[in-house]
Parts: C-alpha cells; sequence; structure tokens
C-alpha cells in the first residue's frame, strides 16, 4: 500500500503591485516540488482579492487569460456576503501544509498568515507579527537600529509632517542625492533616487500612491549590492553571499532589472568578498533574522560602500523566485 502523499497547497497571486510577479514565482516553486511525494493544489488571489479555486487557479497556470478565467468564476457570486472572496476556502481541508508565493502586500505582511492560523494549518515562512514588522521598512529599521545592525540613515515622510520635511531639510541632513521609497512596498516599486527639489516632490506624490509612510534614505555612494539567504527556524543557517551589478546607466537595481530585463545585469554567485567582510554580512543576516523573528526562510540585502562597510537595506519573507530573480546559493 503506497503512503498517502502531503498535499501542498500553494498560493500567488495577491492584489498588489507584485502580482504578475507572484504568478512566475508560484511556477518555479510548483515545477520544483517532486510530483511524487506530493499532491500539490494551487490558490490565486485576484487582482480584486478574491481566492480562485484550485480549478480556475490552475486554468491561468496553465496559461489561459486571467481576467478571462476571473469573469467567469465571479459572474454567479454574491458579493453582499461578507466572506464571498474566501468562499473557495471550502476546498482546503484536506491540505497539510501551505506555501504562500505571494509577494508584497496580502503575502508578506501578516495578511495570508494570518487567514493560516484562523485555518488552523501549518505553512511555511514568518509568522504574522515578524512578517508585518518585516515588511515595514521603518519597523525594520527601528529594531536593527535598537539592536545596533547598521543600516542606512533615513526619514519618515507622512501627510501629516510632509511640510516639515522639504528637499532642503532632507539633503542637509542626509545628503544631496537621496532615495524614496514606500515604507511597504516591494519590487523596487515607487523608488527613486533624486538629487533636487522638482525630483523629490514628485517622488513623495507618488510614494503616496502606495503607502502613507515615505522613507527618505541616504545614499551609498558607489555601492555594491549584496543578498544573504538565511534559512531554518531555530537552528539557522547563511548562505553564501550574491551580488548584483546593474548597467552604469541605471541609477539602482529597478523593477525592469529584476523581472523585466535581465540582460544587462551581472550576477555573481557567490561573489568574491574579503573573508572578513563575507563573515559581517553573514552574522548581520543571521542576528537580523532574529531580532526579525523571521522564521523558514529570508533573504537580506545589503549594500556595501567604498571601504568595505557594509549596511543592512531590507529583508524579504518571500522572496522571488523568477527565473531572473536573484539567487543567493546556499
Amino acid at each position: 500500500m503506497s503512503e498517502k502523499k502531503l498535499h501542498i497547497a500553494l498560493l500567488f497571486g495577491g492584489n498588489s503591485s507584485e502580482h504578475d510577479v507572484s504568478k512566475r514565482s508560484a511556477h518555479t516553486v510548483f515545477d520544483a516540488l517532486d510530483k511524487d511525494k506530493y499532491e500539490v493544489s494551487v490558490f490565486m488571489f485576484t487582482k480584486q482579492g478574491f481566492l480562485l479555486g484550485n480549478k480556475d487557479s490552475m486554468r491561468i497556470f496553465d496559461g489561459e487569460p486571467e481576467d478571462a478565467v476571473v469573469a467567469e468564476a465571479i459572474k454567479d457570486v454574491d458579493f453582499s456576503n461578507p466572506l464571498a472572496n474566501i468562499q473557495s476556502l471550502s476546498e482546503v481541508k484536506d491540505i497539510d501544509l501551505f506555501i504562500p508565493v505571494i509577494h508584497g502586500n496580502m503575502g508578506e505582511d501578516g495578511t495570508v498568515q494570518s487567514l493560516f492560523r484562523l485555518l488552523n494549518k501549518p505553512y511555511i515562512g514568518s509568522g504574522i507579527a515578524s512578517s508585518a514588522v518585516s515588511f515595514d521598512k521603518d519597523l525594520t529599521k527601528q529594531l536593527l537600529t535598537y539592536h545596533g545592525i547598521r543600516n542606512t540613515k533615513y526619514v519618515v515622510v507622512t501627510p501629516e509632517n510632509q511640510s516639515e520635511y522639504t528637499y532642503e531639510k532632507c539633503a542637509a541632513e542626509l545628503g544631496e542625492t537621496l532615495f524614496v521609497k514606500p515604507a511597504r512596498q516591494g519590487s523596487s516599486v515607487g523608488i527613486y533616487k533624486v538629487s533636487n527639489k522638482e525630483e523629490f516632490d514628485k517622488a513623495i506624490q507618488d510614494g503616496f500612491h502606495y503607502d502613507f509612510k515615505i522613507l527618505v534614505e541616504e545614499t551609498i555612494a558607489n555601492p555594491r549590492e549584496v543578498e544573504c539567504s538565511v534559512l531554518g527556524n531555530r537552528d539557522i543557517k547563511a548562505s553564501k553571499l550574491g551580488a548584483i551589478r546593474v548597467p552604469a546607466e541605471d541609477a539602482f537595481y529597478d523593477y525592469n532589472n529584476k523581472f523585466v530585463d535581465a540582460s544587462g545585469v551581472v550576477f555573481e554567485i557567490p561573489v568574491e568578498l574579503p573573508e572578513n567582510l563575507t563573515k559581517e554580512i553573514q552574522q548581520m543576516s543571521l542576528d537580523a533574522f532574529r531580532v526579525l523573528g523571521n522564521r523558514g526562510l529570508a533573504r537580506m540585502d545589503f549594500l556595501v560602500d567604498e571601504n568595505d562597510v557594509p549596511y543592512f537595506g531590507e529583508v524579504n519573507t518571500l522572496p522571488g523566485f523568477t527565473n531572473i530573480d536573484r539567487k543567493s546559493v546556499v
């Protein structure tokens, strides 16, 4: 008698700007799962936050036009029912394990983790509070700074204090060239590198489309972008380091480099760095993983300045798994 296969559910999609990236990541994870060992179902959250069942999700997974499948799936749904968006959860009673592959809000901010908790089902990755804090760059930096983990200087701009934090004030405090980014957004969406008032004001206004908290950060001159993966729960391990070099004409490693056209990007995996610098970045990664309460997996991103001083950039609790996304070697 053959042993019953573990039934795994992949959740992908979501209502964030990273919806399409999530679809590609889910394909990578799906292809990597051994179907001789696991029964795999897929569930997609639409761009409007409606959870499709396995059958309709698989149609999109297999290449059918998403809009057409979604329109057909929701045409008879009674949206006056407050549970209408998640009515397909009736299909998950036999699921043994959830693997969320939803990037950005809904997937990395604690939302689906709360759903798994309500369903009393195990899942891969960080918990509710850890996900929420790690997704918020402001809260992440506050915790890292408190625990002595080096990161870039910054200020937070909100609609309430916007008039106080002018370009002139931020430049005087942080330098003339600045990065402006939403506190809770991923895949370099909404990020600008600015060096004058006009660019600054435009970046702030665009950032408010994504979040009411905007980080204004100092820049690191000619940085190397280095990453380190951390795997495990209590017994955690840091990977070898990877690095990314973007074309000289690009201001930073942006969405286009990451997910559209990586032809000009050079991936160094593993990257050759001085041994003491490698160990420092790996230790900072492990320290941050513990401080933030991460579990399972995370990718830690760093900027290394011209003097080989590493600065913690951000943590990705559900990093991208697309074919041209950056990866570290464990």
